[in-house]
This record gives C-alpha cells, sequence and structure tokens, in this order.
C-alpha cells in the first residue's frame, strides 16, 4: 500500500492529484511551518495574458508559525478579485456552468483559517475527479508515523520545474488560450476544460515505475 504525505495546497496543481490518484493514502502535512514562497496559499490559472498566480493573503506569513495556525487576511478583497479573474480565464469553457457555483460557494464563504480553506477546496475537488482515497489531516505526525510514509512535501514547488517530478508527465488537453499547451495549472484549468474526462488525462499523465 503506498501512502503519501503532502501539503495543503490551495486550488492544488494537476501534478498534485496525480500524485493523490496514484496513491492508496493520503496524509496532510498541517504543523509544517509555513512558507510562502510554496503553494500552501498560490494556485496557477491560465487567462488570455498567459499563466496568473492567485494568492490569497494571510496573517503572519513571516513569522514560520504552523500550517494549521496561519489565518486568512479579509481586509484585502482577495476574494473579489480570485473570482473575477477564474470567471474571466474560464467562463467561456466547456465546463464552466458546471462546477463554479461550488466554487465560488467555497471561495466566498470567509473560512478563517487557510488550511481550513484548502481542505473544503480539495475534498470538493476530489469529489469533482471521483476519486476516492481516504485522506488524512495530521495534526500529531510523528517520526516513527513518517517512516511509513513517502514524504512528498516540497516536491510540487513553484521553484521546481514539472520535469523534476519523475513520476509526472503531463499529457496536453485543449485549453482555453493559446495554441501552445501550458502545463501543470491549477485543477481548475483541468476540471472546467475536460469536465468528466479529467481523471483520464491525470491517469494517461503518471509515469508508473517500480521506485513511485
Amino acid at each position: 500500500m503506498r501512502k503519501i504525505l503532502i501539503e495543503p495546497h490551495y486550488l492544488p496543481s494537476i501534478a498534485y492529484f496525480a500524485a493523490i490518484y496514484k496513491a492508496d493514502e493520503i496524509h496532510i502535512a498541517i504543523k509544517d511551518r509555513f512558507d510562502r514562497r510554496t503553494y500552501l496559499n498560490r494556485s496557477t490559472i491560465l487567462t488570455a495574458n498567459g499563466p496568473l498566480d492567485l494568492s490569497v493573503p494571510v496573517f503572519g506569513a513571516n513569522k514560520k508559525i504552523p500550517i494549521q495556525e496561519v489565518e486568512i487576511d479579509y481586509h484585502e478583497k482577495w476574494m473579489n478579485n480570485h473570482w473575477r479573474a477564474i470567471q474571466s480565464a474560464y467562463g467561456k469553457s466547456p465546463f464552466f456552468d458546471f462546477y463554479s457555483e461550488e466554487f465560488k460557494t467555497i471561495l466566498y464563504s470567509e473560512t478563517s483559517h487557510l488550511f481550513k480553506l484548502n481542505k473544503s477546496l480539495l475534498t470538493m475537488c476530489l469529489k469533482f475527479l471521483q476519486i476516492d482515497k481516504p485522506v488524512f489531516w495530521e495534526e500529531n505526525l510523528n517520526e516513527k508515523s513518517k517512516l511509513d510514509l513517502a514524504d512528498m512535501r516540497g516536491d510540487i514547488h513553484p521553484r521546481k520545474p514539472t520535469l523534476a517530478l519523475g513520476w509526472f508527465e503531463p499529457k496536453p488537453y485543449q485549453q482555453i488560450f493559446g495554441s501552445n499547451f501550458v502545463s501543470n495549472l491549477s485543477v481548475l484549468d483541468l476540471l472546467f476544460c475536460t469536465g468528466p474526462e479529467a481523471v483520464e488525462v491525470l491517469k494517461r499523465s503518471i509515469v508508473i515505475s517500480e521506485n513511485k
């Protein structure tokens, strides 16, 4: 049985869900220190002007506090900005109307903590992708427990190229903008563009090897 340990990303990338798909159990670390250089509060979508990063503003981003303690800053109108960007990017995509309202509901729920927002979004994305795997949100993970887990924390990172993921080889699908395929965007891109076929794209993007 393959068990992985990974961080709770915001509107995670396609590679993130490929990692989940090839695992039997998913353990999500929420006691680790928050790092604003990661995908914990950041996601990338594709707009008419190219890739765009969406970032959730948080309190204490520079204090290295545990992920589960990071609070969202609602003094900024980030929800409106994110939703306008998503709507502008994918409003005319084939499956936007099918999925959009549930995403909008969660984004506007004013959840207090970042990990709770990420948890709600992840749970919904797994439902849309029809991926039924046990997910454990680890608050008390000790070193002994980690020995049984494949540690993937830090593997999917803005500063690491997709090619560095030996188990992931993104397969092109029809996107809304441009003739050149942009790989490993937020799962929003995959869902809005391919709908029920999204999980098949995930399957084709997984490199099967003896080590991973």
